[in-house]
């Protein structure tokens, strides 16, 4: 910090020698310091004069010259420390900074894939196993293996895209329905019967190719599990699949798809209701599929169905192109 005035470099010294902050910690507290130093010199005003009024007014004017939220906070964080130790000192008898909050930082959109993206990935064999091993051993497993895993993660990413089920509910689905099952799929019904959060019930439909997909891995996983195995997704060993070996696999098949992003189970959720927000309009009934408590939760996706129609927009409307 450059000239800071004595007490704010004492009460530096007292932060690096007593405090031990970080380096870097420092150096945002110093800037911090040079903003509020900087304001008060231009308001001609002693630390020990400011109140909140002037701590709020100026805060509000950082946040409109373009510092974020975090920023804010910092910088807030950085004046409220400075003048708890003024007041420990006996050099103010008040905490200008006391009580205000910076502006709340904008939630990200969730991360979606383009219908595009989500098709590919649900299109995506996997690559042959054979040849990549290492051994003929590992040859021989990989032979034995590979179908019935592409069944089971084609099966898998159909039903996540397919009805925009969250992971726990996927993994948590059975073979049979029962009143020990958590949740099954109704193939002649077409429908997924889940438990949400909450340990809420909900049943959601599911498509034409997620249906195939299942009855082409019911096929195969009949010959891998005992009949009274109830898990309708397991690993190699035969138990229940895990959420980290659901997002290690998801992760795996979209790199080998070329997909431009990491790849996570609930993006799929997310890509579900975009797409079907975009083809609706039917906010209420994507709550309903969702298994949202508050159409607030679900309102995030008409942010990414308009940035959707902005690029359609941008690319289509004749008055919208920009002169290069």
């Amino acid at each position: 910090m450059r000239n800071p005035t004595p007490l704010i470099a004492q009460h530096l010294d007292y932060l690096r020698v007593q405090r031990r902050l970080a380096d870097r910690t420092l150096a945002m507290y110093g800037d911090a310091f040079v903003r509020l130093q900087a304001f008060c010199e231009k308001e001609q005003l002693e630390l020990a004069a400011l109140k909140p009024h002037h701590v709020r007014g100026w805060i509000a004017r950082l946040h409109a010259q373009g510092l974020g939220p975090r920023s804010l906070a910092i910088t807030l964080a950085a004046w409220r420390g400075l003048f708890k130790w003024l007041g420990r000192e006996g050099l103010a008898l008040l905490n200008p900074a006391d009580g205000i909050k910076p502006p709340k930082a904008p939630k990200p959109l969730p991360k979606a894939l383009s219908v595009d993206q989500a098709v590919t990935l649900a299109e995506h064999r996997p690559q042959d196993p054979v040849a990549t091993a290492g051994s003929a051993a590992a040859a021989t497993r990989a032979e034995r293996e590979a179908p019935w895993l592409a069944a089971r993660d084609r099966a898998m990413i159909e039903l996540l895209y397919s009805s925009g089920l969250r992971s726990a509910e996927l993994l948590s689905l059975d073979v049979v329905s029962g009143p020990q099952a958590a949740g099954w799929i109704d193939l002649p019904g077409a429908e997924a019967h889940v438990l949400g959060k909450g340990h809420k019930r909900r049943s959601v439909p599911v498509g034409t190719a997620a249906l195939r997909a299942l009855r082409t891995w019911l096929d195969l996983r009949a010959s891998l599990v005992a009949p009274v195995a109830p898990a309708l997704f397991i690993s190699r060993q035969g138990r229940r699949l895990t959420a980290a070996q659901l997002r290690n696999r998801l992760k795996q098949l979209a790199q080998e798809a070329g997909l431009p992003t990491h790849v996570h189970p609930h993006m799929l959720r997310h890509s579900f209701a975009s797409h079907l927000l975009q083809s609706s309009g039917d906010l209420r009934a994507v709550q309903e599929l969702l298994g949202h408590a508050h159409i607030s939760t679900t309102q995030v996706y008409t942010k990414l169905d308009f940035q959707h129609l902005a690029k359609v927009y941008d690319a289509a409307h004749p008055r919208a192109r920009r002169k290069s």
